[in-house]
């Protein structure tokens, strides 16, 4: 067992000692690299390619640096596998996940559901799953992130099967999914979904825009503005329920 955690490496991007809305509490944030979906809106285009600019580490490795900070993130917080795409880096993820747990470590994973193979050792050893919901008609989805709802949907079994707790998260653009008819589209995907802790909509930023031009990459929503954050605020009251439209 030793011998194969030390022939594991994973690919990393960079590490959030402070993160504040990665989870509960405060959460020490590993962001994965590689991402295979284009989101129109994402702000870290430096995480697509698995290979480019990062930090290899094994499980323990990794786990011994997560360790140092337990005095700041204690019973409360934890660790949290972000990105990229964590799920595109199964095995790494999965022996990162297991080492923590037994620490007693929380766990959570954010992402977008669109990864490799099983997920049951993945779930097995985590406590939360904080899931972006790009889209819920294929055809949105397609248009959003460049992939079909596939992997997604079979994510999304599979945290269901494991009765997985889940945040869910939704990023609003102007112009793109902004309507009162795709927040009531989600509200019914949602709907049929058990063990849903928390709904967010995130507000579209563009403070990531800049990375486009350094990377040679061409914006594809250039000229959109930030999305309002009080209209945001309002969609997400009909979302939950608390409006009184």
């Amino acid at each position: 067992m030793n011998e194969n955690l030390e022939n594991i490496t994973g690919n990393i991007n960079s590490v959030e000692t402070m993160g504040l809305v990665d989870g509960p509490g405060i959460r020490y944030v590993v962001f994965c690299q590689g991402c295979q979906l284009r989101c129109l809106y994402c702000h870290n285009p430096e995480t697509w390619d698995i290979n480019s600019k990062c930090i290899k580490i094994t499980p323990t490795e990794l786990l011994e640096k997560i360790k140092r900070y337990k005095n700041y993130y204690g019973k409360e917080g934890g660790v949290t596998f972000s990105g990229g795409e964590p799920l595109l880096q199964p095995k790494f993820l999965a022996q990162c996940l297991k080492l923590c747990k037994a620490e007693g470590i929380n766990t959570v994973l954010d992402t977008a559901g669109v990864g490799f193979g099983e997920y049951d050792e993945i779930l097995k050893y985590t406590d939360l799953v904080i899931l972006d919901i790009k889209a819920v008609k294929e055809d949105d989805y397609q248009h959003i992130t460049g992939q079909s709802m596939t992997r997604f949907k079979k994510f999304l079994s599979a945290c269901q099967q494991h009765n997985v707790k889940l945040w869910l998260r939704q990023v609003i653009v102007p112009s793109i999914n902004d309507t009162v008819e795709n927040i009531n589209n989600l509200k019914e995907f949602i709907s049929k979904i058990k063990n849903v802790e928390k709904v967010e909509l995130l507000p579209y930023k563009t403070i990531g825009v800049h990375k486009y031009k350094d990377l040679d990459i061409r914006y594809r929503l250039e000229g959109i503005e930030d999305m309002d954050e009080s209209k945001c605020k309002e969609l997400e009251k009909i979302l939950t329920n608390e409006s009184n439209f």
